[in-house]
């Protein structure tokens, strides 16, 4: 697929300098660029590379003046960084612009279809499941009964949704993804064995939200375990029975919410956090990675450690910590003197 200059300026709403019917077909790094190929200067540490790379097309800030001869056509804008994402959307949309239904294939008689889909083969569509417009399931998706999909939602291959569960629009939800599998309800019995809770609950999913691969989301006790609008959530993450996660809020991989714990809107949760369960997590909560938090958490509080504390007291501990050995051996020391009456 290729793109001339004046295209991608039109797309861009920028200013070409340069020759408007060079054409492009491949995405690069300024340093690494080829002919043929489009790139973007928006850091200034990258300078140096508009003037050796090789790249047929280079988007640069509207304020930009080269210094040296330039041989790349140059696509003037206001923000480069915000132009070349839309153009990596714009290109997103275009190499996922499937359509259709693929064979073999199940769909219920029941399920209901909106307008523009399209269903990858080996996908199974369940009882009284309602998908709404511009929906791609990629193949090997399975789908449950009464599960609803709203509108320009894109399930990548392998994905699991299980029964009743709700899923607005906008969303994106990544390869090897489980939602609303049972969550983790036994009750202990007198003579050791466990007995199984049923969780007959399920999953939320409000819209804009994307879920990174692997990632599981356990179905509710009783209710509903909910992530709010805008909730970005990467690789393996695991959010048990009734968690809520607020809107906007980002969390990193390899992190684990136990049961019922709520979480506040605009947290940042770095990697391999773990939140045990029945806790209220504040707004804007920062967590640094590999955190424990076993408390109640307050509105805009940094949290780092395990057990986690205060942000700016773990970095003074931190000091301490890493000369307990020479401390001890001083107050060892100090110790022996003042036995020995020195």
């Amino acid at each position: 697929m290729k793109f001339t200059a004046a295209q991608i300026a039109e797309i861009l709403e920028g200013e070409i300098e340069g020759n408007p019917d060079v054409e492009v077909s491949e995405l690069a790094k300024i340093e690494e660029g080829g002919e043929g190929s489009l790139t973007f200067l928006s850091n200034p540490k990258y300078t140096s590379y508009i003037y050796s790379t090789q790249a047929s097309i280079a988007i640069v800030n509207s304020d930009f003046v080269a210094e040296e001869p330039i041989n790349t056509t140059l696509i003037k804008v206001k923000d480069a960084y915000k132009a070349f994402s839309t153009l990596l959307e714009y290109y997103n949309q275009i190499k996922l612009n499937k359509k259709g239904i693929e064979q073999p294939s199940f769909l219920s008689d029941s399920a209901k279809f909106g307008d523009n889909i399209y269903i990858g083969a080996f996908a199974y569509i369940g009882e009284n499941v309602k998908i709404g417009d511009n929906v791609k399931l990629y193949p090997n998706v399975y789908i449950g009964d009464n599960v609803e999909i709203g509108d320009n939602v894109i399930v990548f291959p392998g994905v699991k949704i299980y029964s009743e569960t709700i899923v607005g629009n906008n969303c994106v939800i990544h390869s090897g993804v489980i939602v609303g599998a049972d969550g983790f309800g036994f009750s202990p019995g007198e003579d050791g064995k466990y007995t199984k809770v049923p969780q007959i609950g399920n999953v939320i999913i409000e819209d804009y939200v994307d879920i990174g691969a692997g990632t599981t989301i356990d179905r509710a006790t009783l209710g509903s375990t909910i992530i709010r609008e805008g909730v970005k959530l990467d690789n393996q993450i695991q959010i048990a029975h009734n968690v809520e996660i607020g809107s906007h809020t980002a969390i990193a991989a390899q992190t684990g919410i136990a049961g019922s714990t709520k979480i506040g809107k605009n947290c940042l949760i770095g990697g391999q956090v773990g939140i045990v369960g029945h806790l209220q997590i504040g707004d804007r909560v920062k967590i640094q990675a590999q955190a424990g938090i076993g408390r109640n958490v307050k509105d805009d509080e940094m949290l780092q450690g395990s057990p986690a504390f205060g942000y700016g007291d773990f970095n003074k501990s931190y000091v301490h910590f890493k000369n307990l050995p020479k401390t001890i051996d001083t107050l060892n020391q100090l110790e022996k003197k003042i036995k020995n009456g020195i």
